[in-house]
């Protein structure tokens, strides 16, 4: 944010399915003191600090040097999911967002042992929300669902030796459940074959060097794969060649000594889809996962999951569902598309809202990672640049910015936390870490944030 002014304005922005209140236009005293001043500068509020925020943010402020951005968020800490959603061994690519779930619409997922990819990562990372998690790791088998790259940190968090997680920002109460942990074994689960898995090359490269681990195919699984190989494009083409030689391949003999002593597997199991979740006699939790077999019709990324009509059972006692998140709608006056779960939008415009627009999965749907982010947070930058340059939107008239919301939270007894506020907690979470070797040990409470920021 550096030394520009965060006020609030006439134009709105959610981010990543975060935001959770709507201003309407209105007219007032400019940022500058005088009312209708048409010197005054445009202003542009910000829901959601998130990386799409922050990313249509730093577009803006470079785009338009008179623009004043004000950025908001309901957690007292910012970053969104930068800071909650993704592994703690992946500092340096943190970028996930949106609010719910996809369920798996499966009897039995309610059952004790089932939890999204969304919640069980939101315990490790320390979301206040997940705080109360604490899953049963006393299982030797646990099940993902979904083959992206939140899948694969999930598998890796489980499997990865406690003397690794140590040295992240993993919260304390989840380091000390993953090493009393007795999953020894995970399957990653997809619908689709390994010509359709969603995870990248780099993340699917740790799992198979990840220590003390050794993978566990099915050659089956990879029948007329090494065939299509030569239509595939050339990213596509090496993380298929990597998991061919993974799955088929016998190992050179240290990378076979190293196997043989690995204490936990892992594998991919394709072609397979959720039908029923197992319960335990007692109804009380889960015993296993039932799915059903697929096959593939058409080819490439096109290629579509289709059932055969047979099923098989897997016992495990932990199901972490990683089949995608989706955003939830804003506020009643706020389009949106219950259906794909984003609002309805033009490069960011939200469609029969002028002066309202949108950034993050909550424009684009939960797809991709940071870059991804970061490009479609630009692209809806220029929209919003291009409507002031041009007129579409007018900016003329003053705004009082964020003094309105200033006011606003005061008369309802809100007391805001401000980046300065931000920065006393950042620097307790990093003195903290640094007592115990890691690089931060987060607070797990928004109280206790509010303690710190405030004291």
């Amino acid at each position: 944010m550096g030394a520009h002014k965060l006020l609030f304005s006439e134009l709105k922005l959610w981010t990543s399915g975060r935001g959770g209140w709507i201003a309407r236009l209105h007219k007032g005293i400019g940022a500058c003191g005088k009312a209708s001043l048409s010197s005054c500068s445009p202003k542009v509020c910000i829901v959601g600090s998130g990386p799409a925020g922050f990313y249509t943010a730093q577009h803006l402020i470079k785009a338009r040097q008179d623009v004043e951005v004000d950025i908001y968020e309901r957690l007292p800490v910012p970053f969104g999911l930068v800071r909650f959603g993704v592994a703690p061994d992946h500092p340096e690519v943190k970028s996930y967002g949106a609010e719910g779930n996809r369920s798996m619409g499966v009897p039995g997922e309610d059952l004790a042992g089932v939890y999204s990819a969304k919640d069980f990562v939101g315990w490790y990372n320390g979301l206040p929300s997940c705080r109360e998690l604490s899953p049963d790791l006393s299982c030797e088998t646990a099940v993902i669902l979904g083959q992206g790259n939140v899948a694969l940190d999930v598998a890796r968090i489980l499997l990865s030796p406690i003397d690794i997680l140590k040295k992240t920002d993993i919260t304390q109460p989840a380091l000390e459940a993953l090493a009393e942990s007795q999953v020894r074994r995970v399957l990653i689960v997809g619908r689709r074959g390994p010509i359709q898995i969603a995870c990248t090359i780099k993340e699917l490269r740790e799992m198979v060097n990840l220590p003390d681990t050794r993978p566990d195919m099915v050659a089956a699984d990879f029948d007329a794969v090494k065939e299509a190989l030569k239509d595939l494009p050339r990213p596509r083409k090496r993380l298929t060649e990597l998991m061919l030689k993974t799955a088929l391949e016998v190992p050179g003999e240290k990378e076979q000594e190293r196997r043989s002593k690995a204490s936990r597997t892992w594998g991919f199991r394709f072609f397979r889809s959720p039908v029923e979740v197992l319960a335990e006699p007692s109804h009380s939790r889960i015993a296993g996962i039932r799915l059903a077999i697929n096959k593939l019709e058409g080819s490439g990324e096109g290629a579509h999951a289709v059932l055969t009509g047979e099923v098989e059972d897997v016992s495990c006692g932990l199901v972490v569902s990683s089949i995608g998140y989706k955003s939830l709608p804003i506020d009643p006056s706020v389009p949106f598309d219950s259906r794909k779960a984003i609002i309805p939008n033009t490069m960011g415009r939200v469609k029969q809202a002028a002066g309202l627009y949108c950034s993050g999965w909550l424009k684009t749907g939960p797809t991709g990672v940071i870059a991804t982010t970061m490009n479609n947070s630009f692209d809806t930058a220029r929209s919003l640049v291009e409507d002031m340059d041009s007129g579409t939107l007018d900016v003329s008239a003053a705004k009082p910015g964020s003094q309105s919301i200033s006011a606003l939270l005061e008369k309802r007894g809100v007391k805001p936390v401000t980046f300065s506020d931000w920065e006393k907690i950042d620097n307790v979470e990093m003195k903290k870490g640094e007592s115990s070797g890691k690089p931060r040990e987060k607070l797990l409470t928004v109280e206790e944030m509010l303690h710190v920021a405030w004291t």
